[in-house]
């Protein structure tokens, strides 16, 4: 299979999709694999290396979409990527879908087959390609938390651990999947005082088991979630729904009730956000203040460490780059339960049903177009 690997045009994100041993495994296998010129080099990866891999260097993004059967991304496409996209061709990145429309509508115009990373999911409901930047994200979060709770960044001006003799911070994780459960580390391990919240009382015992003395589990309900906010300085917002947007557990409203500093960190912004006024930001310009409360919402959290993110993410996918390149999407799809849920837009058919309901479109269950 002729696969593409195009540099990401989103603001302030330097990851790339493969790296050059990435490429070498792929190329192993008798694939041809090209590569913008300098697509990698934002992670620390030069053209060099990729040739030395196996990769042919290609000098625009065009020319990549142009050639490839198959696209391998960090990122959702954006609009000058949208006309690039052509028919039959397989998308395999982060989309997102359900929290953003004209990309959906773009994508289903193309007639192109949208593979998405968020939904490859395995039997046990865990999501093997989201889970590598969930963890970098929750990691993040903390750090970028406690960065912005300084009062030159307009924060409350609170040491996260705390020195002897002044208390630490307070950390309200919402969420105690993949991203909660990293940030929660992160904090504790700076020595803040830390609540989790989360609805699975399964999930709740399972943290209250391996967390250490000072994380504190608690149910997650509007009520709870109200009067917690009231004293906590750093708020994550780490829930997930695969596929489809997160709901605001924090409304405007709320922000009057917390103190003058707070930080609101929403990892969830990708899916459109947990908190009412969540709005995407970058790492340029990552922040902006309502009611004296502080909201970092960088829609690539990990694109900030892309030398991790890049090595981490490509760990992850590479397996499922090899399978589709090997067996081409339609029998990969077919012979891997872990790869069907993946499928959110095939030929301009919406499969994925959150995606469908999300912007009120036709939805066609997968097993019709397979």
């Amino acid at each position: 299979m002729i696969i593409g690997v195009p540099k990401e045009i989103k603001p302030s994100e330097n990851r790339v999709a493969v790296t050059p041993a990435g490429v070498l495994e792929l190329s192993k296998r008798g694939h041809d694999v090209y590569v913008q010129t300098t697509a990698g080099e934002g992670s620390g990866f030069s053209d060099e290396a990729y040739v030395e891999a196996g990769a042919k260097i290609l000098p625009n993004i065009a020319s990549v979409y142009e050639k490839a059967e198959m696209i391998v991304k960090v990122k959702e496409p954006i609009e000058p990527e949208y006309d690039l996209i052509r028919e039959d061709q397989l998308i395999f990145t982060y989309f997102h879908f359900a929290s953003y429309e004209p990309l959906t509508k773009a994508m289903i115009k193309s007639g192109s087959v949208c593979l998405a990373y968020e939904t490859v999911e395995n039997p046990d409901r865990s999501l093997p390609l989201l889970i590598p930047m969930s963890e970098v994200a929750g990691r993040m979060a903390t750090q970028q938390g406690a960065k912005f709770l300084e009062k030159p960044q307009k924060g409350k001006g609170i040491l996260l651990g705390g020195v002897p003799g002044a208390s630490p911070a307070k950390v309200l994780v919402i969420g105690g999947g993949i991203v909660g459960t990293h940030a929660a580390k992160m904090a504790a391990g700076l020595g803040a005082n830390v609540t989790m919240l989360d609805i699975s009382l399964p999930r709740l015992r399972q943290l209250d088991d391996i967390m250490p003395p000072n994380v504190t589990t608690r149910y997650s309900d509007e009520y709870t979630i109200r009067e917690l906010i009231q004293t906590h300085e750093l708020i994550i917002g780490a829930i997930l729904i695969p596929g489809a947007k997160a709901p605001n557990l924090i409304t405007r409203d709320m922000l009057k009730t917390m103190q003058p500093g707070t930080v609101l960190v929403d990892v969830a912004v990708d899916q459109g956000g947990c908190f009412e006024t969540t709005k995407p930001t970058t790492h340029d310009d990552p922040i902006y203040i309502i009611d004296e409360v502080v909201h970092y919402c960088v829609a690539n959290m990990p694109g900030a460490v892309p030398f991790t993110s890049t090595v981490a993410l490509t760990n992850a996918t590479l397996p499922y780059v090899i399978k589709l390149a090997n067996e081409g999407w339609r029998e990969a799809c077919m012979n891997d339960a872990t790869l069907l849920p993946g499928l959110n837009i095939v030929n301009g058919k919406v499969v994925y049903q959150a995606v469908a309901e999300a912007f009120g479109l036709d939805y066609v269950p997968v097993s019709k177009i397979l």
